[in-house]
């Protein structure tokens, strides 16, 4: 009887020991995924969330400052035209 605990306590020992195994190259190759992920991205040049709404937002604004001075250009052709 003594054998046979003996055996399932190894049998136990070594499951244990391949579930850490398992577990330690699951994180590796999530490491490394991530890693080539993030150098995959920055080779594309791509921009933050944060850059496309500033420059999104400058747009918005240079549009408004151009149909503004439109109007103000056109007001004071008219004005030259009545005189």
């Amino acid at each position: 009887m003594q054998s046979r605990n003996k055996f399932f306590e190894d049998m136990s020992q070594l499951m244990t020991n391949a579930m850490g195994v398992a577990q330690g190259a699951k994180d590796e190759a999530e490491n490394a995924f991530a890693s080539m992920l993030d150098r995959w991205l920055a080779d594309r040049d791509f921009v933050t969330r944060e850059e496309f709404d500033a420059v999104r937002a400058m747009a918005q604004k240079a549009r408004e400052e151009n149909e503004a001075l439109k109007a103000r250009l056109d007001a004071l052709e008219a004005e030259q035209d009545q005189a």
